[in-house]
């Protein structure tokens, strides 16, 4: 195998694909537990999680995050323990982007 065919072979790797997180909405998650989620475990700012919490709170769903598979994964489970903790029924999903 040549040195071009090794570098081409390189290049022809795709990225990996991309996942939104997307919070769901409830009747019972306070506005305020969504907030502390977004802040801390989506790491967005006061405002921005404000935003996206009225975002959820008013159509139903909102994007917090694009991230590999394998991050929007955590960040869901993460986003599942928080809530049963404080028995929640805060739901996140993802899809492919």
């Amino acid at each position: 195998m040549s040195l071009e065919e090794v570098v081409q072979s390189h290049t022809d790797i795709a990225p990996p694909s991309r996942y939104k997180v997307l919070l769901l909405n409830d009747d019972y998650t306070s506005m305020d537990f969504v907030v502390e989620i977004l802040m801390d475990i989506f790491n967005h700012s006061a405002q921005t999680a404000i935003d996206i919490m009225l975002t959820v709170h008013q159509k139903g769903r909102a994007v917090c995050g694009v991230y590999t598979k394998e991050v929007a994964e955590t960040k869901i489970m993460q986003v599942r323990q928080r809530a049963k903790s404080k028995s929640y029924p805060l739901r996140a999903i993802m899809e492919e982007e």
